[in-house]
């Protein structure tokens, strides 16, 4: 059984997205198989690995509704020991429908309890509704990316919360992985009272990789490309192969 992370903070912007696909793309580069899991109605991380979304036969709308189709929505993406099971627009529908659902929270434990890749990571949707609580009953760890601004803490304190509820009713095995520091300006004071902010709240949960602001990575995903493929040199590129080195020293010492 591979290791499941949920990529999440219910606030938008804070490079969740951008997060999931570099973090999966450099743990690929090291030879283990990923799935991306897009659980974002929005399907940016379906386009950022370069897969037409509007284009798609089964997605994961199909999917969280028959588990049994999971294996024929997995898309084989142009990197290799990469795949994803892709979303679009026609997820926005789902938290409506599993209201009504017989075990709700469960139904993407039941999706991915049929892939037997290494690492799954989950783009979770920018809230904490119904699709989040099914990716954190299906994962194992929670890894919440923070931007340096000032509203950075706000709401981390009910995201905390609902991973705690969720831990206490559904999933005991779920942990936090850790809290990553995005588009850091270190030209910025604010960016060192954040990361202070965060290390007095979270200790050593606080990822040591910083990823900081940069143009490369934002261009990259209009490329359908992680950042490795766009511009390995780049600042953004470097930080991101340094975090799937310290999310795997993370995850191994767990073991």
């Amino acid at each position: 059984m591979g290791v499941k992370i949920s990529v999440l903070n219910q606030k938008g912007g804070v490079g969740k997205t951008t997060t999931t696909i570099n973090l999966a793309s450099y743990l690929a580069k090291q030879g283990l198989s990923v799935v991306v899991a897009d659980l974002d109605p929005q399907g940016n991380a379906t386009s950022g690995l370069g897969i037409d979304k509007n284009s798609l036969a089964e997605t994961m709308y199909d999917v969280i509704f028959n588990p049994s189709l999971a294996i024929n929505a997995l898309i084989e993406t142009n990197y290799e020991n990469l795949q994803i099971l892709p979303a679009n627009a026609n997820l926005a529908g789902a938290e409506v429908q599993l209201v009504s659902t017989l075990q709700r929270e469960l139904q993407l434990r039941r999706v991915l309890d049929m892939f037997s890749s290494d690492y799954v990571l989950i783009d979770c949707p920018p809230s904490l509704g119904l699709l989040t609580i099914n990716a954190l009953s299906a994962s194992d760890y929670v890894l919440i990316p923070v931007q340096t601004e000032y509203y950075a803490l706000e709401g981390l304190s009910q995201l905390i919360s609902v991973v705690d509820r969720v831990r206490e009713t559904i999933n005991p095995e779920l942990k936090i992985l850790g809290v990553l520091l995005t588009m850091f300006d270190s030209r910025n004071s604010l960016s060192d009272q954040v990361k202070s902010e965060l290390s007095k709240y979270f200790g050593d949960k606080v990822f040591g990789t910083i990823i900081p602001r940069n143009v490369r990575l934002a261009e990259a995903p209009s490329f359908g490309k992680p950042i490795n493929e766009y511009d390995k040199w780049s600042k953004g590129a470097r930080a991101y192969k340094n975090l799937a080195k310290e999310v795997r020293q993370r995850v191994d010492g767990e073991k």
